[in-house]
């Protein structure tokens, strides 16, 4: 459902709550103001992102996947600011498949606009994953430093520490295949 119908639902739901009380229906204005609230939390946020996010949380891989599949067309479904998260979630869905495919949704989150500094840090952390398999450790050295410079909560410091630790066995098996 686009965001515009959501939007003149939510409001003839929030009216029809007013007239309500208006009446003097309180305990069907009150069951209404609840119906227009989640209405409204609809119209910033998609509920099949939502319980897409709320699956990844479970480790539910094949629910989350099925409420991604159900955002058709993601321009006219979600909010702009609903963008990058979107692509977000898909490169981690494909990032469970095949490593190497998820880059392309992790740039676009990025190139969309990630509001939030830790997801800023968690797409290039992925993103330096896949150029560490790609054997291109300069770009995922930079990617790794970016990584860290977002994430100002240290939510990742543990993952990008592995990283480092990671790369540096790389270059050491490159040493040693190289004499």
């Amino acid at each position: 459902m686009s965001n515009i119908v959501r939007i003149i639902l939510a409001s003839l739901l929030l009216i029809g709550t007013v007239v309500l009380f208006w009446f003097g229906h309180w305990g069907f204005g009150i069951l209404g103001i609840v119906f227009s609230i989640l209405a409204w939390v609809t119209v910033f946020f998609n509920e099949n992102m939502l319980l897409a996010q709320w699956f990844l949380r479970k480790e539910n891989m094949p629910k989350a996947e099925r409420w991604l599949k159900n955002i058709r067309n993601y321009e006219k479904q979600l909010v702009s600011a609903q963008h990058g998260y979107y692509h977000m979630l898909l490169g981690i869905m494909e990032s469970q498949r095949a490593p190497l495919q998820s880059e392309k949704f992790f740039k676009k989150a990025l190139s969309l606009g990630l509001h939030m500094d830790h997801n800023v840090a968690l797409a290039k952390l992925s993103l330096a994953g896949v150029a560490m398999a790609k054997r291109n450790k300069r770009e995922a050295e930079k990617l790794l430093a970016e990584a860290k410079k977002a994430d100002k909560n240290k939510l990742l410091a543990d993952q990008i520490k592995m990283m480092k630790d990671q790369m540096s066995m790389m270059d050491k098996q490159q040493f040693r295949y190289s004499r």
